[in-house]
């Protein structure tokens, strides 16, 4: 395949996201280590630009019919990287970050689940998009860690129950989204019997 193909704008904003994924770990770790509270506000920032690309990304793509299969693995593979290790990272920060750890173990099992239908539908030759529900998930899920990431209150106001009430909400759309998903698999993939 052609390198300029391959590399393009938008497959470039994708790898910049998932590499924006450690720094953002890393970031958190100086809170974690020195109570350096500006370590949770750089990792903010640098959280919110990462989400930012993922808007532009595919907006490119579609502009510019630029939209490769790398592109098509790598979209999904960045979100779920940055939020599942910002997850991970706010139960490592402990109680007070507000993210219980059954909630990241429901979030990260679900991904798996939905990932392996996806590839399964793959091998039978389907691909199953993001529906409404899921991309509600999605977007709620990156509020609520917006929110939570920035933890510390600003002018009196306190970011933090908005980010645990937007990752409740999160959450139920994980399972709800996520049930869909694997019900229509189901029954259009499992329930039919052969020759029909």
């Amino acid at each position: 395949m052609d390198r300029k193909k391959l590399f393009n704008l938008p497959n470039c904003l994708t790898m910049a996201r998932i590499l924006a994924a450690p720094f953002i770990v890393l970031l958190l770790y100086f809170e974690m280590w020195f109570q350096f509270k500006f370590g949770s506000y750089f990792a903010f920032g640098l959280y919110f630009l990462a989400c930012v690309t993922d808007y532009f990304d595919g907006k490119i793509a579609r502009e510019q019919n630029a939209i490769t299969n790398l592109g098509k693995f790598l979209d999904p593979l960045a979100d779920k990287l940055l939020i599942g290790s910002a997850l991970i990272m706010l139960v490592r920060l402990g109680p007070g970050w507000g993210v219980p750890a059954w909630v990241v173990i429901i979030i990260i099992c679900r991904e798996l689940a939905v990932t392996g239908m996806r590839a399964i539908a793959a091998e039978m030759g389907e691909v199953v998009a993001a529906d409404k529900l899921g991309k509600a998930k999605t977007l709620t899920q990156s509020l609520s860690l917006g929110f939570l990431i920035f933890h510390y209150p600003l002018f009196g106001w306190d970011p933090r129950p908005t980010g645990i009430v937007l990752l409740y909400i999160a959450l139920a759309l994980t399972v709800v989204s996520g049930g869909n998903y694997l019900y229509n698999f189901y029954k259009k993939w499992i329930s039919v019997p052969e020759g029909e």
